[in-house]
């Protein structure tokens, strides 16, 4: 009989590339940048998100770091394809909050033909932050390995 546990495999498809939220220290300071967006501080461009959940309606906020490239603007799940991506999918949109600040936003998700730009720029810009969120990827990680991840990172171009 074995007695190990089952390892996690990976998805069938990197399009339902998840990483779980990580330990307490992580959650806490997730919790930490939502809690200063919401009372209008700003790290680094942080944001707080609101989209209505798909099946209650409800609010619900995660802390996003939207990127500005080119002129246009980007919201990026580093996580994959958490609930954040799934509602705002089906919303459409959603807000984004800076203290009392709210801007209504709609959202076009990109093909992955043309995100590597952008997820370049955003590992250029926050690497520190989301490396191990990644699969290991720094700032200097090359086209190749980008392109492969893309598939499981969504990108939303906001308008």
């Amino acid at each position: 009989m074995n007695d190990l546990k089952p390892r996690p495999t990976a998805p069938a498809d990197v399009r339902d590339r998840l990483v779980p939220p990580g330990g307490r220290f992580v959650l806490a300071f997730n919790r930490f940048i939502g809690r200063l967006a919401h009372h209008g501080v700003s790290l680094m461009g942080s944001r707080e998100l609101a989209v209505r959940g798909r099946t209650s309606g409800e609010w619900r906020t995660n802390p996003v770091n939207p990127l500005t490239l080119g002129g246009e603007r980007y919201l990026i799940s580093p996580r994959g394809r958490t609930q954040w991506v799934r509602n705002i999918r089906v919303a459409g949109g959603g807000q984004l909050r800076l203290g009392r600040r709210v801007e209504d936003i709609t959202v076009t998700e990109l093909d992955d033909a043309d995100k590597l730009p952008v997820i370049r720029a955003y590992m250029d810009k926050w690497a520190w932050e989301v490396s191990a969120l990644m699969d290991g990827l720094t700032k200097h990680a090359t086209d190749e390995q980008l392109v492969a991840i893309a598939p499981g990172v969504p990108v939303f171009r906001i308008h």
